[in-house]
């Protein structure tokens, strides 16, 4: 099992999405555009197919940037990147910040008008965690009582600390105080899952139909795969007199220069991340004009390595190709979007990791390089890099991680040289390499789905936990991120977590490229879009001037 991808205000960014994440950009550039003021359907581009619209099988960025539009939970991310009541109308908390009782909101309702209740908050969960059903968000349900052991088959479902005490209340016990565990709330592994539907019809969430309901801003009205995604305004939503869009249509545009195009002749109203992506070549002269958002966000874009695979299953080999890289020339002359290189795992916005601006090793440090190869090469009973098994890197279809991969897959020639092979391929073919291990190295990108470091960690934590595709594993590296979780003083907890951090950077399961930051162009009418700083975005406040 295994799997994903996912703003608060930049400074303090906010956390956590097996994503289809680019490098990014934002801008107002109105030329060629019609006069948009006052419209009521907001048009976008999502790049490519979900990889599943169900909110316990999401694990993509593509796939979230949609339910995130149409579900809500029973907290909701706010203009300020904070969690605020959703479905939940008062949230009480014990003593002890173990056990947190939820109030569902009078009168909320499913897109069909069903009454949403505690019962689908406490169904959509344990479906999660049901092993049968493979969300590989599961891990993310762990801080409830008894949810790691029913994932893992070591318990039961029944034990799983979360009850539907009657239709409006919801009470939920912890294995430790989780001070962010009400925006965990808000990330759309916990939204609820109409249980009537849903046990009627186990397929209601691959269709737009009668059976895909929803309980969040906007509901589905039309899904042409591969091809759109039509969005309107749900009137059931309990908070329906804010919402000012009529219609969102998403497109599924798989070209950066037509994505570009499309909003330059007015077709598009947002171009670039966090949904789509701007071509690299196009981000100066949109910097020069002024029409090119910038914005830091908590994400990492890096290549994963299987760690069962020769000849990346020797640490040596993998730290010669970290090593050797020259990330400031990848984010210079390749991405081009302000992102800041990293040699590190937790993106340096995470409070107590200021300093991973700099991080554990050098960039471009190819001297260290060469020795951690040759003592790979040592180790493997080869001679030479040339010895060495055949190597693939691969990638998901995109204009921009072709360009990066180029740019590496010469670095290793020129620096070690080592040849690789590239290998690209569609979205859910490529995730689906990642997930079974069917794959050498990897490309992805992580988002964090809550404002906290952990999120970049602790995907790790198990070698057959979702979204860790590495096969990588480290007892110590787990005790820690356990140890994590039960402390309360926040300066102890994170040299917990920055001692984890080391020993996964030593193991080198991952290379690290850059730090995110979105980049985008939009229509200079387009206001009241809510981008926390974690790389998702909100448009149920949306509107045209």
């Amino acid at each position: 099992m295994k799997k994903r991808w996912s703003i608060v205000t930049l400074m303090l960014i906010f956390t956590l999405v097996l994503s289809a994440c680019g490098f990014g950009g934002s801008g107002s550039n109105g030329e060629g555009k019609k006069d948009s003021k006052g419209k009521t359907t907001l048009n976008i581009n999502i790049k490519t197919e979900p990889f599943s619209l169900h909110p316990g099988l999401a694990n993509d960025s593509v796939s979230g940037g949609v339910i995130r539009q149409t579900f809500e939970g029973l907290t909701r991310i706010n203009a300020d990147g904070e969690p605020e009541e959703g479905m939940a109308s008062k949230i009480e908390t014990s003593k002890d910040g173990k056990t947190y009782t939820f109030t569902i909101r009078d009168g909320v309702k499913w897109s069909n008008g069903d009454p949403v209740t505690a019962q689908d908050f406490e169904y959509a969960w344990k479906w999660a965690l049901d092993p049968n059903n493979e969300s590989q968000y599961a891990y993310q349900l762990y801080y409830i009582k008894g949810a790691e052991a029913a994932n893992t088959g070591k318990g039961s479902l029944d034990d799983v600390a979360v009850k539907a005490v009657n239709d409006k209340t919801l009470k939920v016990e912890l294995n430790n105080p989780t001070p962010y565990f009400t925006e965990l709330t808000a990330f759309y592994t916990y939204m609820p899952i109409n249980k009537k539907i849903a046990e009627k019809n186990k397929k209601w969430n691959t269709n737009a139909g009668d059976d895909y309901v929803s309980n969040g801003p906007f509901k589905m009205t039309a899904w042409k795969h591969s091809g759109s995604i039509t969005l309107e305004k749900n009137d059931q939503y309990w908070d329906k007199d804010k919402v000012k869009l009529k219609k969102i249509d998403m497109v599924m545009i798989n070209n950066n220069n037509t994505e570009l195009k499309k909003f330059q002749a007015g077709e598009l109203d947002w171009a670039g991340m966090p949904l789509g992506q701007l071509p690299t070549e196009s981000l100066p002269t949109l910097k020069k004009d002024g029409s090119l958002h910038v914005e830091p966000i908590a994400g990492v874009y890096w290549y994963k390595f299987n760690t069962e695979a020769k000849p990346l299953d020797n640490v040596n080999i993998r730290k010669a190709l970290t090593y050797s890289l020259d990330r400031q020339s990848i984010v210079k002359n390749v991405t081009q979007g302000e992102q800041i290189p990293a040699m590190a795992a937790v993106p340096p916005t995470m409070k107590g990791f200021e300093d991973n601006k700099e991080g554990y090793f050098k960039d471009n440090d190819v001297k260290t390089a060469k020795e951690y190869l040759d003592k790979g090469l040592k180790e493997m009973g080869l001679s030479k890099a040339s010895d060495l098994p055949k190597i693939k890197l691969s990638y998901n279809t995109d204009d921009a991680h072709a360009k990066i991969a180029q740019a590496v897959q010469e670095m290793w020639k020129k620096n070690l040289g080592v040849d690789v092979e590239l290998d690209n391929s569609e979205w859910n073919v490529y995730i689906d390499k990642l997930h079974s291990q069917d794959y050498q190295i990897g490309r992805m990108g992580w988002l964090g789905d809550f404002n906290d470091p952990i999120n970049f960690l602790e995907l790790f934590r198990d070698k057959n936990g979702g979204n860790n595709d590495t096969g990588w594993e480290n007892p110590e590296f787990k005790k820690l991120l356990n140890q994590s979780q039960t402390e309360t003083d926040k300066t102890k907890r994170a040299e917990l977590l920055k001692k984890a951090e080391g020993i996964f950077i030593d193991e080198m399961p991952v290379a690290p490229i850059y730090f995110y930051t979105d980049t985008w162009v939009q229509d200079e009418n387009l206001k009241g879009v809510i981008m926390p700083g974690t790389g998702e975005v909100y448009f149920r406040n949306a509107y045209f001037k």
